[in-house]
């Protein structure tokens, strides 16, 4: 393992940027924070562009319009913020919240799990889909495709945040995080952010535009859930696992977000093998 290799002489410095980009007085904006708002926003307008462009649609007909995408924004935010930080509460740091609930509504002190917030907007979507007549398949691709910038933005954000580090190691390009201890580690947000963020949204952008995978409903969400599950598992092994749980099963490997994660690659592969070519609606009649 990396923490048994001889250390470098010399390792990469720890970039000093401050987590808070600007505070007005008692209010404080961080970059954590602007990596949700700006993946968000993201997210939205790159919706707009695959339901403006009819060619990537069976018969050229769009089953959603902008509107509806515009209208759903304020559903992805609260399921992401809720199912996020519940998502968190439940999985990572129960304990520590039942002991001191009110802890549960400091979000802007970090704590945020993916799965969680996956799963709220997940619940989302069926919500809305559902009270506006959209295939909820469709929307499910639609809102997927752009989110791996967002997750990329955010992963940077855990850098400079100097959390969710890795495990002790001799690489070229570890680093010395100021609250890492003195050794230097793998700086596994830099790795999440780009499997997770660049190499997810390339592999759906080819799926959407070059392979018109938008015709199957379910195929786009369906790679990427699968695409962010393997990639998670991937980093686990070089990430150190939170401290409050560490390993599970007394294995020495098994993390957390490995067992949210396993599922997600299950069901998303169940996801892209069902996904079956949408019947073109009928255009209406002049």
């Amino acid at each position: 393992m990396d923490a048994y290799l001889p250390l470098p002489i010399a390792s990469l410095p720890f970039p000093e940027i401050d987590p808070v980009i600007v505070q007005f007085g008692p209010l404080a904006i961080h970059w954590y924070g602007v990596g949700y708002i700006v993946g968000i926003l993201f997210a939205w307008w790159y919706a707009r562009k695959l339901v403006a462009d009819t060619a990537l649609w069976p018969g050229g007909l769009v089953p959603m319009k902008a509107q509806d995408v515009d209208d759903f924004v304020v559903w992805a935010a609260l399921g992401v913020v809720l199912g996020g930080r519940t998502g968190y509460v439940l999985f990572y740091d129960l304990p520590r919240y039942l002991a001191n609930p009110l802890d549960i509504l400091a979000i802007w002190q970090g704590g945020m799990s993916f799965h969680g917030g996956l799963l709220g907007v997940i619940l989302a979507m069926i919500l809305f889909s559902r009270s506006r007549g959209i295939r909820t398949w469709s929307l499910f691709d639609v809102v997927s495709a752009g989110v791996p910038v967002g997750l990329g933005l955010v992963r940077l954000a855990n850098f400079i945040n100097s959390e969710l580090w890795g495990k002790v190691s001799s690489v070229p390009w570890a680093v010395e995080f100021p609250n890492g201890g003195a050794f230097p580690r793998h700086p596994t947000q830099i790795y999440e952010a780009l499997l997770e963020g660049a190499v997810l949204f390339v592999l759906l952008r080819i799926l959407t535009h070059r392979r018109l995978k938008l015709a199957r409903p379910g195929f786009v969400s369906g790679a990427f859930v699968a695409g962010y599950g393997l990639a998670r598992i991937l980093v686990e092994f070089f990430r150190e696992p939170d401290q409050q749980l560490g390993y599970l099963l007394g294995t020495g490997w098994l993390t957390m977000g490995m067992t949210l994660s396993t599922p997600m690659v299950l069901l998303g592969l169940w996801a892209m093998t069902t996904a079956k070519p949408a019947p073109a609606p009928e255009k209406p009649a002049p």
